[in-house]
């Protein structure tokens, strides 16, 4: 197991319980408690985790959103799966929004033979769709490297004048408090803005994203509709929702 996943694998593990011992972390992975504590020095590095005496470790409130390099190791059959429904929602000649965020972006291979025009934040959106005939437009503003997503208020101020038939956005984790959240502010003010100036909008999450609650709330669950690979509670008392078969 490689080891971004093996550390996803930790907070995974870690969303069951408030406190973890490395003894019973080892034993649930499967791996030897010197590398449980390698792998949680580094999370607690990233701020993922705080360590506790005796062994025991909680993981941290939400703070923290993982690199674009890690989320394109995790759960890709199920985003892909998720990416491809969503695609099939795309008809010729809209204007769609595509989030920044791994399922998001695989939604792009789906879409190339598309007559559509496609309004992005998300970096690598760009250089996927170069050798289609999808007309693309990019936000301006800064460049988050880590998250693969451009940010900041003269990305805000581009999608306060911009209206879409469908939006398609990604997330960090969602709950019934916490609604459709991220732990970054910035990803937040994009989601709400186009949240507000779209007619249609869809947010992309496999099940490891559900019932968690990070530092900002975008907005409601009852504001979308949610693509996902599996039901819960939440789902099916709260929101709309979708799980293709």
């Amino acid at each position: 197991m490689v080891p971004y996943v093996r550390r996803q694998s930790i907070l995974s593990a870690l969303e069951d319980k408030e406190i973890v011992y490395v003894e019973e972390l080892a034993r649930k992975l499967k791996i030897s408690d010197s590398t449980v504590r390698r792998d949680l020095k580094v999370l607690a590095d990233e701020g993922e985790v705080v360590s506790l005496r005796g062994g025991a470790v909680k993981r941290k409130a939400g703070s923290y959103d993982i690199p674009l390099q890690t989320k394109q190791l995790l759960n890709n059959d199920k985003k892909h799966k998720i990416a491809e429904y969503a695609a099939g929602l795309v008809q010729d000649g809209e204007v769609i929004y595509i989030d920044s965020g791994t399922t998001p972006l695989y939604m792009v291979r789906y879409l190339k033979k598309k007559k559509i025009t496609v309004v992005t934040s998300n970096t690598q959106v760009i250089s996927e769709l170069m050798d289609t005939d999808v007309t693309t437009i990019t936000i301006g503003g800064e460049v988050s490297k880590r998250l693969g997503s451009i940010v900041g208020p003269f990305a805000e101020g581009m999608l306060q004048n911009m209206f879409f038939d469908k939006a398609f956005l990604g997330a960090s984790g969602y709950s019934l408090a916490g609604g459709i959240n991220t732990p970054d502010p910035r990803e937040a003010a994009k989601k709400r803005l186009v949240r507000s100036n779209s007619k249609e909008v869809y947010v992309l999450v496999d099940s490891s994203k559900a019932n968690r609650t990070n530092f900002c709330k975008a907005f409601e669950l009852s504001e979308c509709v949610i693509i996902t690979n599996e039901t819960n509670e939440v789902l099916a008392k709260h929101a709309k929702f979708v799980v293709p078969e």
